[in-house]
């Protein structure tokens, strides 16, 4: 296996409305998480396991705009829109390897002391509408999930639905994500994301607002 599920990514118009969607989704509430000075974002995070974690993101109103379209397709979200589950990022230990075409170009990233690799696409957008990962590379061997608070809370599994599953598929053996059963694909009308969550309160769900 060449890249595996790393984490999910819930994408709020601010912190306060991903942390609260959160919070009624799962009964749980991210705690602090780290700002993105190239890219104008900043996140909550949350524990979902030893190796897994969930990430709240938004655009950071103190940070100067960046140069480029921001990630996760942040630069389409109003004040107005629901937080959400919209996308997943998959670690891998060479990017290089894992990447395709679909991902964007491999670009390398850079928060005070850490660096790391990541797959983006030009225009800010997710791949596949957010059915397949964003790739990363870290250069650290602590994964960040082992350093956050234990929640009580794990990922179950991530369904992803879309119009065309076995593009989807195909694209996940390319990179090496075939045979996850933590992630299952299926068809429908659009691309969506459900996050099965056991939390301290029974499984819940996390996906759109």
């Amino acid at each position: 296996m060449v890249a595996r599920l790393d984490h999910i990514t819930v994408v709020a118009p601010n912190l306060e409305a991903g942390a609260a969607y959160v919070e009624s989704a799962l009964g749980v509430l991210p705690g602090p998480g780290r700002t993105h000075p190239g890219m104008g974002t900043h996140n909550l995070l949350l524990a979902l396991g030893s190796d897994v974690y969930l990430e709240v993101i938004s655009i950071d109103p103190g940070s100067s705009p960046p140069r480029r379209p921001r990630w996760f397709g942040l630069d389409g979200i109003s004040q107005g829109s629901a937080a959400g589950l919209a996308a997943w990022v998959a670690s891998t230990v060479d990017i290089a390897a894992a990447a395709v075409p679909e991902l964007g170009e491999i670009e390398t990233m850079r928060r005070e002391q850490h660096t790391w690799r990541m797959t983006l696409r030009a225009d800010g957008s997710l791949p596949l509408d957010g059915a397949a990962p964003l790739l990363i590379q870290r250069s650290g061997s602590i994964h960040p999930a082992a350093a956050l608070p234990p929640a009580g809370l794990l990922l179950r599994r991530l369904r992803i639905r879309h119009p065309a599953p076995s593009r989807v598929v195909a694209l996940f053996a390319r990179m090496g994500l075939a045979s996850q059963p933590s992630v299952t694909v299926t068809e429908g009308p659009e691309c969506s994301l459900v996050a099965e969550i056991q939390t301290p309160f029974g499984p819940r769900e996390l996906g759109k607002a």
